[in-house]
């Protein structure tokens, strides 16, 4: 009797991939990576701008902290400008807002799939059904058994 063949990692590979599930993470990185920039167009745009009327017209992208140079002399760029060491905390402000908006906009997708597929749907409990008749040996001994109480007692 012959032992089956182990079919090699080449072959396990195929069948992961031709399944379809290389093919699903493919297709869903590359759907993420267009919706983020729509996210991130959504809240550089249109939110953002928004934001800072409320703000009084600051602009996220220029909230910065220009940070001491501690050795040498400051570099300058080829216009002859020096050029600054930045703490870029608005830039951060504006990732986390995007971040999440995106967040937000994949629980209610999540949420709506899993409502069409019936996941997560609260099952009312069927009502326990009705204790069985007890046979009629059954009557008859407990019929025995309060006879032998009351006697016993009276």
């Amino acid at each position: 009797m012959k032992t089956p063949k182990k079919p090699s990692w080449w072959d396990e590979f195929k069948t992961f991939a031709i399944k379809g599930n290389a093919m699903a993470l493919a297709v869903g990185t590359i759907i993420g990576a267009a919706f983020s920039t729509i996210t991130k167009s959504l809240t550089d745009d249109i939110l953002m701008p928004v934001l800072s009327i409320f703000l009084g017209g600051v602009n996220f992208s220029e909230m910065k902290i220009v940070l001491p140079r501690l050795f040498g002399q400051a570099k300058l760029d080829e216009s002859g400008s020096v050029i600054l060491n930045t703490f870029n905390y608005g830039n951060f402000i504006s990732a986390v807002i995007n971040f999440l908006i995106l967040a937000l906009v994949v629980f209610w997708l999540v949420k709506g799939l899993n409502r069409l597929a019936g996941i997560g749907r609260k099952k009312v409990p069927a009502a326990p059904p009705a204790p069985p008749e007890p046979s009629a040996e059954e009557k008859l001994l407990a019929e025995i058994r309060d006879l032998l109480k009351e006697n016993n007692h009276g």
